[in-house]
Protein backbone atom coordinates (compact mmCIF):
# COMPACT_ATOMS: atom_id res chain seq x y z
CA UNK A 1 0.00 0.00 0.00
CA UNK A 2 2.65 2.33 1.22
CA UNK A 3 5.26 4.22 -1.51
CA UNK A 4 8.38 2.77 -1.74
CA UNK A 5 9.71 6.35 -0.50
CA UNK A 6 7.30 5.78 2.78
CA UNK A 7 8.05 2.46 3.51
CA UNK A 8 11.85 3.25 3.48
CA UNK A 9 11.01 5.32 6.02
CA UNK A 10 9.56 2.28 8.44
CA UNK A 11 13.04 0.59 9.21
CA UNK A 12 12.51 0.90 13.26
CA UNK A 13 15.40 1.41 14.38
CA UNK A 14 15.46 2.80 18.18
CA UNK A 15 17.37 5.71 19.64
CA UNK A 16 18.55 5.05 22.99
CA UNK A 17 16.21 7.63 24.62
CA UNK A 18 13.10 5.13 23.30
CA UNK A 19 15.39 2.21 24.95
CA UNK A 20 12.90 1.16 28.29
CA UNK A 21 14.18 -2.17 29.27
CA UNK A 22 17.43 -5.00 28.43
CA UNK A 23 14.34 -6.97 26.94
CA UNK A 24 13.95 -4.63 23.59
CA UNK A 25 15.60 -5.28 20.39
CA UNK A 26 16.63 -2.11 19.30
CA UNK A 27 17.33 -2.86 15.52
CA UNK A 28 15.39 -4.91 13.16
CA UNK A 29 13.11 -4.91 10.10
CA UNK A 30 9.93 -5.05 9.14
CA UNK A 31 8.43 -8.50 9.30
CA UNK A 32 5.39 -10.77 10.55
CA UNK A 33 4.44 -10.82 13.97
CA UNK A 34 4.17 -13.97 16.09
CA UNK A 35 0.74 -15.32 16.11
CA UNK A 36 -0.87 -14.68 19.16
CA UNK A 37 1.86 -11.84 20.14
CA UNK A 38 0.63 -8.70 22.30
CA UNK A 39 1.42 -5.69 20.62
CA UNK A 40 1.95 -2.54 23.34
CA UNK A 41 1.45 0.92 22.67
CA UNK A 42 4.28 2.91 24.42
CA UNK A 43 5.04 6.66 24.36
CA UNK A 44 8.05 7.68 25.84
CA UNK A 45 8.36 12.22 27.79
CA UNK A 46 10.41 13.73 25.15
CA UNK A 47 13.72 15.47 26.12
CA UNK A 48 15.13 18.82 26.63
CA UNK A 49 11.55 20.15 26.52
CA UNK A 50 12.62 24.12 25.73
CA UNK A 51 10.57 25.71 28.81
CA UNK A 52 11.90 27.89 31.37
CA UNK A 53 9.47 28.29 34.70
CA UNK A 54 8.91 32.19 35.25
CA UNK A 55 9.98 33.27 31.50
CA UNK A 56 8.38 31.05 28.39
CA UNK A 57 5.01 32.13 27.49
CA UNK A 58 1.94 29.63 27.71
CA UNK A 59 0.49 28.44 25.62
CA UNK A 60 2.82 28.65 22.57
CA UNK A 61 2.19 31.59 20.25
CA UNK A 62 0.30 33.42 22.63
CA UNK A 63 -1.37 36.65 22.02
CA UNK A 64 -1.57 36.31 18.26
CA UNK A 65 -5.26 35.24 17.53
CA UNK A 66 -8.28 36.80 19.08
CA UNK A 67 -9.21 35.05 21.25
CA UNK A 68 -5.96 34.25 23.23
CA UNK A 69 -5.21 38.02 22.89
CA UNK A 70 -4.32 39.24 26.74
CA UNK A 71 -4.58 35.36 27.96
CA UNK A 72 -1.02 34.68 28.02
CA UNK A 73 0.29 32.50 30.94
CA UNK A 74 4.15 32.12 32.48
CA UNK A 75 5.58 28.57 32.53
CA UNK A 76 5.28 27.18 36.10
CA UNK A 77 7.39 24.89 35.82
CA UNK A 78 10.70 23.84 33.77
CA UNK A 79 10.71 21.18 31.40
CA UNK A 80 12.02 18.78 33.72
CA UNK A 81 10.32 15.31 34.02
CA UNK A 82 7.65 14.69 35.52
CA UNK A 83 7.42 18.55 36.93
CA UNK A 84 6.96 19.70 33.50
CA UNK A 85 2.97 18.68 33.60
CA UNK A 86 2.86 21.23 36.89
CA UNK A 87 2.31 23.65 33.59
CA UNK A 88 -1.08 22.46 33.15
CA UNK A 89 -2.31 24.57 36.34
CA UNK A 90 -1.22 28.28 34.01
CA UNK A 91 -1.81 26.39 30.92
CA UNK A 92 -5.10 24.24 30.56
CA UNK A 93 -4.47 22.64 26.71
CA UNK A 94 -0.69 21.93 27.97
CA UNK A 95 0.89 18.64 26.51
CA UNK A 96 4.26 17.58 25.07
CA UNK A 97 4.00 15.50 21.53
CA UNK A 98 6.15 12.71 22.19
CA UNK A 99 7.25 8.90 20.43
CA UNK A 100 5.37 5.62 19.86
CA UNK A 101 6.97 2.76 20.07
CA UNK A 102 4.65 -0.34 19.77
CA UNK A 103 6.03 -3.09 21.71
CA UNK A 104 5.18 -6.87 20.71
CA UNK A 105 5.39 -8.79 23.67
CA UNK A 106 4.90 -12.68 24.87
CA UNK A 107 1.23 -13.06 26.80
CA UNK A 108 2.01 -15.11 28.61
CA UNK A 109 5.46 -13.35 30.38
CA UNK A 110 5.18 -9.94 29.47
CA UNK A 111 8.79 -10.26 27.47
CA UNK A 112 9.25 -8.17 24.50
CA UNK A 113 10.05 -10.04 21.20
CA UNK A 114 10.67 -6.66 19.56
CA UNK A 115 9.84 -2.61 19.12
CA UNK A 116 8.84 -0.56 16.06
CA UNK A 117 9.28 3.20 16.71
CA UNK A 118 7.03 5.34 14.88
CA UNK A 119 8.87 7.40 12.49
CA UNK A 120 9.01 10.90 14.55
CA UNK A 121 11.31 14.40 14.36
CA UNK A 122 13.47 13.15 16.91
CA UNK A 123 15.08 10.47 14.10
CA UNK A 124 17.69 11.52 11.55
CA UNK A 125 15.97 10.51 8.42
CA UNK A 126 12.99 11.93 9.30
CA UNK A 127 12.64 15.32 8.03
CA UNK A 128 10.35 18.04 6.78
CA UNK A 129 7.85 16.06 4.65
CA UNK A 130 8.63 12.75 6.01
CA UNK A 131 5.88 10.51 7.18
CA UNK A 132 5.96 10.88 10.88
CA UNK A 133 3.36 10.78 14.03
CA UNK A 134 3.54 10.94 17.51
CA UNK A 135 1.12 11.39 20.25
CA UNK A 136 0.49 13.94 23.17
CA UNK A 137 2.60 12.35 26.26
CA UNK A 138 -0.07 13.46 29.18
CA UNK A 139 -3.43 13.40 26.96
CA UNK A 140 -4.47 9.48 29.09
CA UNK A 141 -7.32 9.14 26.98
CA UNK A 142 -5.26 8.70 23.84
CA UNK A 143 -3.29 5.65 22.08
CA UNK A 144 -5.75 3.22 21.35
CA UNK A 145 -4.92 0.04 19.51
CA UNK A 146 -7.76 -1.71 17.93
CA UNK A 147 -7.21 -5.06 15.60
CA UNK A 148 -9.95 -4.94 12.85
CA UNK A 149 -12.36 -7.50 12.55
CA UNK A 150 -10.58 -9.62 9.79
CA UNK A 151 -7.04 -9.54 11.85
CA UNK A 152 -5.25 -7.93 9.12
CA UNK A 153 -4.45 -4.46 10.31
CA UNK A 154 -4.15 -2.80 13.97
CA UNK A 155 -5.02 0.94 14.25
CA UNK A 156 -4.48 4.05 16.21
CA UNK A 157 -4.45 8.01 16.13
CA UNK A 158 -2.07 10.34 16.60
CA UNK A 159 -0.59 14.00 15.41
CA UNK A 160 1.72 15.20 12.26
CA UNK A 161 3.57 16.96 14.78
CA UNK A 162 6.77 17.46 16.30
CA UNK A 163 8.36 15.21 19.48
CA UNK A 164 8.26 18.35 21.75
CA UNK A 165 5.31 20.49 20.50
CA UNK A 166 3.51 22.05 22.98
CA UNK A 167 -0.29 21.83 23.31
CA UNK A 168 -0.70 19.95 20.27
CA UNK A 169 -3.64 17.53 21.35
CA UNK A 170 -5.84 20.59 21.94
CA UNK A 171 -4.29 22.23 18.58
CA UNK A 172 -6.89 23.13 15.39
CA UNK A 173 -6.62 21.36 12.31
CA UNK A 174 -5.14 22.91 9.17
CA UNK A 175 -8.48 22.17 7.91
CA UNK A 176 -11.12 22.93 10.31
CA UNK A 177 -9.33 26.55 12.07
CA UNK A 178 -11.75 28.23 15.14
CA UNK A 179 -8.59 30.36 16.47
CA UNK A 180 -12.18 32.83 17.37
CA UNK A 181 -12.17 30.32 20.06
CA UNK A 182 -9.15 28.14 21.08
CA UNK A 183 -6.30 29.43 23.16
CA UNK A 184 -3.97 27.16 21.63
CA UNK A 185 -2.66 29.23 18.22
CA UNK A 186 -0.90 25.79 16.66
CA UNK A 187 -2.56 23.81 13.80
CA UNK A 188 -1.58 20.33 13.40
CA UNK A 189 -3.88 17.02 11.48
CA UNK A 190 -4.85 14.45 12.85
CA UNK A 191 -3.59 11.26 11.79
CA UNK A 192 -4.67 7.42 11.23
CA UNK A 193 -1.67 4.89 12.15
CA UNK A 194 -2.43 1.32 9.89
CA UNK A 195 0.42 -1.19 10.92
CA UNK A 196 -0.34 -4.16 8.78
CA UNK A 197 0.81 -8.02 9.13
CA UNK A 198 4.05 -7.09 7.79
CA UNK A 199 5.03 -4.51 10.06
CA UNK A 200 4.48 -1.67 8.18
CA UNK A 201 3.09 1.16 8.91
CA UNK A 202 0.60 3.61 7.00
CA UNK A 203 -0.54 6.83 7.38
CA UNK A 204 -3.90 8.83 6.94
CA UNK A 205 -4.10 12.76 7.71
CA UNK A 206 -7.62 14.30 8.33
CA UNK A 207 -9.15 17.07 9.88
CA UNK A 208 -11.47 15.55 12.60
CA UNK A 209 -11.37 16.56 16.16
CA UNK A 210 -10.01 19.98 15.45
CA UNK A 211 -9.29 21.49 18.88
CA UNK A 212 -9.48 18.10 20.82
CA UNK A 213 -7.69 14.76 21.46
CA UNK A 214 -7.90 12.09 18.56
CA UNK A 215 -8.41 8.60 20.62
CA UNK A 216 -9.36 5.64 18.65
CA UNK A 217 -9.67 4.22 15.70
CA UNK A 218 -10.86 0.47 14.02
CA UNK A 219 -10.62 -0.33 10.26
CA UNK A 220 -14.15 -1.22 8.72
CA UNK A 221 -14.72 -2.34 4.91
CA UNK A 222 -14.08 -0.77 1.66
CA UNK A 223 -10.55 1.19 2.91
CA UNK A 224 -12.54 3.06 5.78
CA UNK A 225 -12.27 3.51 9.31
CA UNK A 226 -14.25 4.22 11.91
CA UNK A 227 -12.13 7.09 14.54
CA UNK A 228 -13.19 8.22 17.96
CA UNK A 229 -12.27 11.48 19.82
CA UNK A 230 -13.31 14.26 21.50
CA UNK A 231 -15.93 16.52 19.59
CA UNK A 232 -14.94 20.08 19.64
CA UNK A 233 -15.39 21.40 23.57
CA UNK A 234 -15.57 25.01 22.29
CA UNK A 235 -19.00 24.49 20.77
CA UNK A 236 -20.52 26.56 17.75
CA UNK A 237 -21.50 25.79 14.66
CA UNK A 238 -18.82 23.58 13.54
CA UNK A 239 -19.66 20.83 16.49
CA UNK A 240 -21.02 18.45 14.07
CA UNK A 241 -18.33 18.04 11.59
CA UNK A 242 -16.08 18.22 14.54
CA UNK A 243 -18.31 15.66 16.66
CA UNK A 244 -16.65 12.55 18.05
CA UNK A 245 -17.49 9.51 15.67
CA UNK A 246 -15.87 10.56 12.78
CA UNK A 247 -15.55 8.11 9.24
CA UNK A 248 -11.84 8.70 7.36
CA UNK A 249 -10.78 7.00 4.25
CA UNK A 250 -7.30 5.38 4.13
CA UNK A 251 -4.83 6.67 2.14
CA UNK A 252 -2.35 5.39 0.13
CA UNK A 253 -0.25 8.51 -0.42
CA UNK A 254 2.46 9.80 1.79
CA UNK A 255 1.71 12.82 4.31
CA UNK A 256 3.07 14.93 2.07
CA UNK A 257 0.62 14.38 -0.89
CA UNK A 258 -2.12 14.32 1.03
CA UNK A 259 -4.90 17.05 1.44
CA UNK A 260 -7.62 15.91 3.81
CA UNK A 261 -10.90 17.27 2.99
CA UNK A 262 -13.64 18.52 5.55
CA UNK A 263 -14.37 16.07 8.50
CA UNK A 264 -17.07 13.42 8.33
CA UNK A 265 -19.20 12.96 11.00
CA UNK A 266 -20.58 9.21 11.00
CA UNK A 267 -22.52 9.50 14.14
CA UNK A 268 -23.61 12.14 17.16
CA UNK A 269 -26.13 12.14 20.17
CA UNK A 270 -27.71 14.55 22.04
CA UNK A 271 -29.36 14.42 25.45
CA UNK A 272 -32.51 15.31 23.61
CA UNK A 273 -33.13 12.30 22.40
CA UNK A 274 -33.72 11.52 26.30
CA UNK A 275 -36.36 14.01 26.79
CA UNK A 276 -34.03 16.22 28.62
CA UNK A 277 -33.37 19.85 27.58
CA UNK A 278 -29.42 20.08 27.39
CA UNK A 279 -29.42 23.41 25.09
CA UNK A 280 -25.50 24.35 23.70
CA UNK A 281 -24.27 20.96 24.66
CA UNK A 282 -24.18 18.61 21.66
CA UNK A 283 -20.41 18.73 21.58
CA UNK A 284 -20.18 17.13 25.33
CA UNK A 285 -22.58 15.08 24.21
CA UNK A 286 -20.35 13.34 21.69
CA UNK A 287 -17.04 13.19 23.38
CA UNK A 288 -15.92 9.10 22.70
CA UNK A 289 -13.06 7.34 23.73
CA UNK A 290 -13.75 3.74 23.43
CA UNK A 291 -14.84 2.13 19.32
CA UNK A 292 -15.34 -1.38 18.26
CA UNK A 293 -17.34 -3.41 15.82
CA UNK A 294 -19.27 -6.49 16.55
CA UNK A 295 -21.77 -8.38 13.98
CA UNK A 296 -21.73 -5.49 11.54
CA UNK A 297 -22.66 -2.69 14.66
CA UNK A 298 -20.06 0.33 15.52
CA UNK A 299 -19.73 0.79 18.91
CA UNK A 300 -18.39 3.64 20.64
CA UNK A 301 -17.80 4.48 24.67
CA UNK A 302 -18.19 7.93 26.62
CA UNK A 303 -16.14 8.31 29.92
CA UNK A 304 -15.87 11.75 30.44
CA UNK A 305 -17.46 15.32 31.31
CA UNK A 306 -19.96 17.07 32.79
CA UNK A 307 -22.80 17.04 30.33
CA UNK A 308 -23.82 14.14 27.88
CA UNK A 309 -24.17 10.25 29.44
CA UNK A 310 -21.11 8.13 30.23
CA UNK A 311 -22.29 4.71 28.91
CA UNK A 312 -22.00 2.95 25.75
CA UNK A 313 -23.47 3.70 22.39
CA UNK A 314 -24.00 1.87 18.60
CA UNK A 315 -24.72 3.78 15.46
CA UNK A 316 -28.24 3.07 14.17
CA UNK A 317 -27.96 2.81 10.27
CA UNK A 318 -31.63 1.37 10.17
CA UNK A 319 -33.20 4.94 11.94
CA UNK A 320 -35.61 3.10 13.40
CA UNK A 321 -33.39 1.29 16.84
CA UNK A 322 -33.86 3.82 19.20
CA UNK A 323 -37.04 6.33 19.15
CA UNK A 324 -36.25 7.49 22.76
CA UNK A 325 -32.47 7.40 22.24
CA UNK A 326 -32.25 3.68 24.06
CA UNK A 327 -32.41 0.21 22.19
CA UNK A 328 -31.20 -2.29 20.42
CA UNK A 329 -28.94 -2.80 16.96
CA UNK A 330 -31.81 -3.91 14.60
CA UNK A 331 -31.10 -7.68 12.77
CA UNK A 332 -29.21 -7.22 9.57
CA UNK A 333 -27.74 -3.90 10.45
CA UNK A 334 -25.15 -2.82 8.44
CA UNK A 335 -21.42 -0.65 9.28
CA UNK A 336 -22.14 2.85 8.02
CA UNK A 337 -19.58 3.45 4.51
CA UNK A 338 -20.99 7.12 3.91
CA UNK A 339 -22.93 9.88 6.31
CA UNK A 340 -26.49 10.46 5.46
CA UNK A 341 -27.08 12.34 2.12
CA UNK A 342 -28.61 15.79 2.51
CA UNK A 343 -28.05 18.60 4.62
CA UNK A 344 -28.05 18.79 8.39
CA UNK A 345 -29.99 21.39 10.11
CA UNK A 346 -27.67 21.58 13.18
CA UNK A 347 -25.48 23.09 11.16
CA UNK A 348 -25.47 26.73 9.74
CA UNK A 349 -23.60 25.25 6.51
CA UNK A 350 -26.70 23.25 4.97
CA UNK A 351 -24.56 20.86 3.21
CA UNK A 352 -22.52 19.66 5.91
CA UNK A 353 -22.88 15.78 6.15
CA UNK A 354 -25.58 14.40 7.85
CA UNK A 355 -24.58 12.02 10.60
CA UNK A 356 -26.15 8.65 11.65
CA UNK A 357 -27.94 8.88 15.00
CA UNK A 358 -26.64 7.09 17.96
CA UNK A 359 -28.05 5.11 20.37
CA UNK A 360 -27.34 4.49 24.23
CA UNK A 361 -27.12 0.19 24.46
CA UNK A 362 -30.01 -0.92 26.49
CA UNK A 363 -29.64 -1.44 29.87
CA UNK A 364 -26.08 0.32 30.11
CA UNK A 365 -26.60 3.84 32.16
CA UNK A 366 -28.82 6.21 30.69
CA UNK A 367 -28.81 8.96 32.69
CA UNK A 368 -27.03 12.14 31.92
CA UNK A 369 -24.06 13.03 33.75
CA UNK A 370 -25.47 16.63 34.73
CA UNK A 371 -28.04 14.75 37.41
CA UNK A 372 -24.72 14.21 39.33
CA UNK A 373 -25.94 11.08 39.30
CA UNK A 374 -22.60 8.93 40.06
CA UNK A 375 -22.08 8.07 36.58
CA UNK A 376 -19.30 5.27 35.25
CA UNK A 377 -16.51 5.71 33.33
CA UNK A 378 -16.19 3.33 30.57
CA UNK A 379 -13.17 3.46 27.75
CA UNK A 380 -12.19 0.51 26.19
CA UNK A 381 -14.54 -2.54 25.06
CA UNK A 382 -14.29 -6.18 24.00
CA UNK A 383 -17.35 -8.48 22.98
CA UNK A 384 -16.36 -12.16 24.09
CA UNK A 385 -19.43 -13.19 21.58
CA UNK A 386 -22.89 -11.70 21.33
CA UNK A 387 -23.85 -11.64 24.28
CA UNK A 388 -20.90 -11.39 26.78
CA UNK A 389 -19.01 -7.12 26.62
CA UNK A 390 -16.56 -6.35 28.66
CA UNK A 391 -15.87 -2.67 29.59
CA UNK A 392 -13.03 -1.17 30.84
CA UNK A 393 -13.85 1.33 33.59
CA UNK A 394 -11.04 4.04 34.45
CA UNK A 395 -12.87 5.16 37.73
CA UNK A 396 -13.28 8.96 38.58
CA UNK A 397 -9.67 10.17 38.63
CA UNK A 398 -10.24 12.06 41.90
CA UNK A 399 -6.96 12.00 43.70
CA UNK A 400 -5.63 11.73 47.20
CA UNK A 401 -6.71 14.47 49.58
CA UNK A 402 -4.37 15.85 52.38
CA UNK A 403 -2.11 12.84 51.42
CA UNK A 404 -5.23 10.15 52.04
CA UNK A 405 -5.28 8.11 49.38
CA UNK A 406 -8.12 5.81 50.80
CA UNK A 407 -10.45 9.11 50.84
CA UNK A 408 -10.31 9.21 46.96
CA UNK A 409 -12.78 7.02 44.64
CA UNK A 410 -10.31 4.73 43.55
CA UNK A 411 -10.19 3.19 47.02
CA UNK A 412 -14.22 2.50 47.33
CA UNK A 413 -15.48 2.60 43.86
CA UNK A 414 -17.50 -0.16 42.98
CA UNK A 415 -17.37 0.06 38.90
CA UNK A 416 -13.76 1.02 38.70
CA UNK A 417 -11.86 -2.03 36.70
CA UNK A 418 -13.36 -4.54 34.27
CA UNK A 419 -16.85 -4.77 33.75
CA UNK A 420 -18.72 -7.88 32.73
CA UNK A 421 -22.46 -7.37 30.81
CA UNK A 422 -24.25 -9.74 30.08
CA UNK A 423 -27.14 -9.90 27.59
CA UNK A 424 -30.52 -10.98 29.23
CA UNK A 425 -32.73 -12.92 26.36
CA UNK A 426 -35.65 -12.32 28.26
CA UNK A 427 -35.84 -9.03 29.01
CA UNK A 428 -33.70 -8.00 25.99
CA UNK A 429 -31.59 -5.48 27.32
CA UNK A 430 -27.85 -5.69 28.86
CA UNK A 431 -27.46 -6.14 32.19
CA UNK A 432 -24.00 -5.73 34.44
CA UNK A 433 -23.50 -9.56 35.97
CA UNK A 434 -19.74 -8.10 37.87
CA UNK A 435 -17.28 -5.56 38.02
CA UNK A 436 -13.49 -7.15 38.04
CA UNK A 437 -10.74 -5.74 40.79
CA UNK A 438 -9.19 -8.23 42.58
CA UNK A 439 -5.42 -7.79 41.98
CA UNK A 440 -5.73 -3.76 40.57
CA UNK A 441 -4.89 -2.85 44.23
CA UNK A 442 -7.22 0.45 43.44
CA UNK A 443 -6.17 3.46 45.43
CA UNK A 444 -2.97 2.20 46.68
CA UNK A 445 0.54 4.06 45.73
CA UNK A 446 2.97 2.01 44.80
CA UNK A 447 6.72 3.38 43.71
CA UNK A 448 8.20 3.32 40.55
CA UNK A 449 12.74 3.34 40.23
CA UNK A 450 13.31 6.97 39.32
CA UNK A 451 10.44 8.93 40.24
CA UNK A 452 10.01 11.58 42.52
CA UNK A 453 9.24 10.94 46.04
CA UNK A 454 7.46 12.84 48.78
CA UNK A 455 4.76 15.69 48.10
CA UNK A 456 4.56 17.74 44.83
CA UNK A 457 4.62 21.17 46.18
CA UNK A 458 2.40 22.55 42.82
CA UNK A 459 -0.35 20.11 44.19
CA UNK A 460 0.62 19.50 48.07
CA UNK A 461 0.13 15.96 47.29
CA UNK A 462 2.19 12.82 47.19
CA UNK A 463 3.67 11.88 43.53
CA UNK A 464 2.76 8.17 43.97
CA UNK A 465 0.83 7.26 41.36
CA UNK A 466 -2.07 4.55 42.67
CA UNK A 467 -4.14 2.89 40.47
CA UNK A 468 -7.98 4.45 39.36
CA UNK A 469 -9.22 1.59 37.44
CA UNK A 470 -8.87 0.27 33.68
CA UNK A 471 -8.52 2.18 30.03
CA UNK A 472 -7.43 0.58 26.66
CA UNK A 473 -8.22 -3.15 26.39
CA UNK A 474 -8.16 -6.49 24.32
CA UNK A 475 -9.16 -9.99 24.73
CA UNK A 476 -9.06 -13.99 23.78
CA UNK A 477 -11.19 -16.03 24.18
CA UNK A 478 -9.63 -19.58 24.86
CA UNK A 479 -10.91 -22.89 23.72
CA UNK A 480 -11.86 -23.64 27.47
CA UNK A 481 -14.39 -21.42 27.66
CA UNK A 482 -12.40 -18.71 29.03
CA UNK A 483 -11.49 -15.46 27.82
CA UNK A 484 -8.11 -13.60 28.23
CA UNK A 485 -8.28 -9.78 28.73
CA UNK A 486 -5.06 -7.50 28.72
CA UNK A 487 -5.90 -3.93 29.96
CA UNK A 488 -3.82 -0.55 30.83
CA UNK A 489 -4.32 0.77 34.02
CA UNK A 490 -5.55 4.41 34.57
CA UNK A 491 -3.60 6.29 37.71
CA UNK A 492 -4.56 8.69 40.31
CA UNK A 493 -1.22 10.75 42.03
CA UNK A 494 -0.65 14.39 43.35
CA UNK A 495 0.68 15.07 39.87
CA UNK A 496 -0.45 18.41 38.36
CA UNK A 497 -1.70 15.62 35.44
CA UNK A 498 -2.18 12.09 36.58
CA UNK A 499 -2.08 11.10 32.58
CA UNK A 500 2.08 11.78 33.22
CA UNK A 501 1.73 8.92 35.69
CA UNK A 502 3.86 5.46 34.92
CA UNK A 503 0.93 2.86 34.48
CA UNK A 504 0.78 -0.93 34.55
CA UNK A 505 -0.32 -4.03 31.98
CA UNK A 506 -2.68 -5.73 33.38
CA UNK A 507 -4.49 -9.55 32.69
CA UNK A 508 -7.19 -11.17 33.93
CA UNK A 509 -8.51 -14.62 32.59
CA UNK A 510 -12.43 -14.92 33.19
CA UNK A 511 -14.95 -17.55 33.03
CA UNK A 512 -17.31 -16.52 29.95
CA UNK A 513 -20.61 -18.30 31.47
CA UNK A 514 -19.50 -17.14 34.70
CA UNK A 515 -22.59 -14.96 36.26
CA UNK A 516 -20.26 -14.05 39.58
CA UNK A 517 -16.29 -13.72 39.71
CA UNK A 518 -14.77 -16.93 40.06
CA UNK A 519 -12.75 -17.80 43.18
CA UNK A 520 -8.98 -16.82 43.12
CA UNK A 521 -9.84 -14.82 39.96
CA UNK A 522 -7.58 -11.95 39.89
CA UNK A 523 -5.20 -9.59 37.35
CA UNK A 524 -1.16 -10.14 37.39
CA UNK A 525 0.82 -7.13 36.59
CA UNK A 526 2.60 -8.07 32.86
CA UNK A 527 4.66 -5.10 32.88
CA UNK A 528 5.24 -1.69 34.74
CA UNK A 529 5.87 1.55 33.33
CA UNK A 530 9.19 3.11 34.22
CA UNK A 531 9.27 6.58 34.70
CA UNK A 532 9.13 8.34 31.91
CA UNK A 533 7.30 5.85 29.59
CA UNK A 534 3.29 5.04 29.51
CA UNK A 535 1.32 2.44 28.53
CA UNK A 536 -1.81 3.96 26.22
CA UNK A 537 -3.29 0.58 24.22
CA UNK A 538 -3.16 -2.67 23.93
CA UNK A 539 -3.90 -5.24 21.07
CA UNK A 540 -3.17 -8.71 19.45
CA UNK A 541 -0.91 -8.21 16.88
CA UNK A 542 -2.01 -8.46 13.23
CA UNK A 543 -1.90 -11.59 11.40
CA UNK A 544 -0.95 -12.27 7.34
CA UNK A 545 -3.99 -11.95 4.90
CA UNK A 546 -4.67 -9.55 2.00
CA UNK A 547 -4.75 -6.61 3.52
CA UNK A 548 -8.21 -4.61 2.95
Amino acid sequence: MATVAAAALLVPTLSAAASTGPDRDRHHEPGAFVPGDLLLNTTVFPQLVAITAGTTQLPPNCGTGPFNAGKCSVAAAGGSYPQVFDNSIPDGSFGLGSKIVLDELNPASGATVRSIEVPNSTEPWVRAGSDQMVTSFSSKSEGALTLSPDGHDVTFMGYDAPVGGIDISNSDTPGVDDQSRNPAASRYYRVVGDLGADGRLHYTLTNAFSGDNARAAIIGPRGLAYVAGNGDDKGGTNFILAAGAQLVRLSDRPEVAQAPGAPTPVGSFSVNELGVSESGDAAKDNNYRGIAIENNVLYFSKGSGGKGVNTVYFVDTTGKACPNGVGLPLPGAQLPTAPLAGGNPEVAAEQAPRPYNMCILKGFPAVPNASNAGPDYPFGMFFAGPHTLYVADEGSGDGPANGDYSAADAAHNPTAGLQKWVFDTAAQQWKLAYTLQAGLALGQPYSVANYPTGTNPATGEPWAPATDGLRNLTGRINRDGTVSIYAVTSTISGSSDAGADPNKLVSVTDPIAATSPVSGEAFRTLKSAPAGSIFRGVSFAPTSGDRR
